[in-house]
């Protein structure tokens, strides 16, 4: 059983940790891996004990609307981040993502985001997440992308959008 529930500051080493494995096996798999860190910025430090790496990563998790989603021994395997009209990450287990925990996660961030009087909202796909996000009923708003990185290197993005009801 999954449960949702708003982002607090203890999380954030397990956010980090759950955030910098995602992104380096599935936004960055391609990378070389030593190249990750210039890709992953604070996230490459996500394990470190380090109180500054640490500070690092919880600085970059926080955004207006931030919700994770817990296993039912109160595992993080899920994390959303934006802010209204604009979803800015969602990193979802492997094995949870087979259990709608993205699409639980996307429909509070909607559901939150009409409270709050947005109208639509506009996200950057990494590529291997698209057939998700049109499930979702999202619609490609333009032709690919290049976005930047942490360091100033450049992914492909597909720039999203949908219109809430």
């Amino acid at each position: 059983m999954i449960r949702l529930r708003s982002y607090r500051e203890q999380d954030s080493v397990a956010v980090g940790i759950l955030i910098a494995e995602i992104l380096s096996k599935n936004v960055l798999e391609s990378i070389p891996e030593n190249e990750k860190p210039a890709y992953m910025g604070p996230f490459y430090n996500a394990h470190s004990q380090d109180s500054s790496h640490q500070q690092q990563v919880a600085m970059f998790i926080q955004d207006t609307l931030v919700f994770v989603a817990e296993d039912e021994d109160g595992n993080i395997v899920g994390v959303l981040r934006g802010r209204p009209g604009r979803l800015h990450g969602l990193y979802v287990h492997d094995w949870y993502f087979f259990m709608d925990t993205g699409r639980k996660l996307v429909e509070k961030f909607e559901e939150n985001c009409r409270k709050l009087g947005s109208s639509k909202i506009k996200l950057a796909s990494p590529l291997y997440a698209v057939p998700f996000y049109l499930r979702m009923g999202y619609k490609k708003s333009t032709g690919l992308r290049n976005g930047a990185s942490f360091d100033g290197r450049e992914l492909v993005w597909q720039p999203m959008k949908k219109k809430l009801i």
